[in-house]
């Protein structure tokens, strides 16, 4: 089955099963998340259809654990007939930071990180796993996505239906968090910028989606004001002020080189 043959599965399998696993890991005790665009519908599940009439679909399912569990949480995806690609194996051995799956039985493919997601920009995911559940913090949600450089019209639609179902304030609790995330990017001027610029991108973006209401549109324009206002007025750190005076001229992002790509994960059927 090839990754576009994938793209015509239903999201709401995958929704399914990366709630599956990640109660059956919590019934063994091990801390497991989803995120990604499975993750956003899980936790707008009112909006979904929403997400449907956008046409985001869903390709592989994506989580997050910590590394101190990492036989745990291989032990919890292979009892559920998940098992390793013999290259991916390979190349998890040297790197140790993330793990890929594929379900012979379901065709689905899971793809594990520990403790970071290292991509364009590093978020660091330690003590924040039990904040939320099944999922990773809204506010860890909204940063995965507008960390990318080269962000898509797909990430755009993931974070249409995170605004429109949740409000930005202080707090994880069904809240964006604006106090973690400006933190975080009071530290690290190449963050700060990256996301800074995409929020603002998505913001201009907004009236190219037709199906939404202009009051739908409205209302996520003011809470991307609100997040952004918190940004910019969190007092900024001595290494980010001096990052700033370099700007753009210097390289300020990660490029991402995927360790093993999706479509090949999906054409192949070698397994341990």
């Amino acid at each position: 089955m090839s990754a576009s043959e994938h793209l015509k599965i239903q999201p709401e399998v995958f929704m399914e099963e990366a709630t599956r696993l990640v109660e059956e890991a919590n019934d063994k005790g091990v801390v497991l998340r989803v995120m990604g665009a499975t993750a956003y519908r899980i936790h707008s599940k009112e909006l979904c259809y929403l997400h449907n009439a956008l046409g985001r679909r869903i390709s592989d399912l994506d989580f997050v654990a910590y590394s101190k569990q990492r036989k745990e949480v291989m032990k919890v995806l292979e009892e559920s007939g998940y098992l390793q690609n013999n290259r991916t194996a390979m190349i998890a051995a040297v790197y140790m930071d993330r793990f890929i799956f594929k379900n012979p039985k379901n065709n689905l493919v899971a793809d594990v990180f520990f403790d970071k997601l290292v991509m364009c920009h590093t978020i660091d995911f330690k003590g924040r796993l039990e904040v939320d559940f099944p999922t990773i913090p809204l506010a860890e949600l909204l940063l995965e996505k507008m960390q990318i450089v080269r962000i898509e019209d797909k990430d755009f639609k993931d974070a249409i239906i995170l605004f429109m179902g949740h409000d930005v304030g202080k707090g994880d609790k069904e809240t964006i968090n604006s106090d973690y995330i400006a933190d975080i990017l009071s530290k690290d001027w190449g963050f700060y910028y990256t996301v800074s610029t995409n929020l603002n991108k998505f913001k201009d973006s907004l009236p190219k989606y037709s199906i939404l209401k202009e009051s739908d549109q409205k209302d996520i324009r003011a809470k991307i004001d609100k997040l952004l206002e918190a940004i910019e007025s969190k007092p900024k750190s001595l290494s980010w002020k001096l990052r700033a005076k370099v700007g753009t001229s210097k390289k300020w992002y990660r490029d991402v080189e995927e360790v093993y790509g999706i479509e090949e994960i999906y054409k192949s059927d070698s397994t341990n």
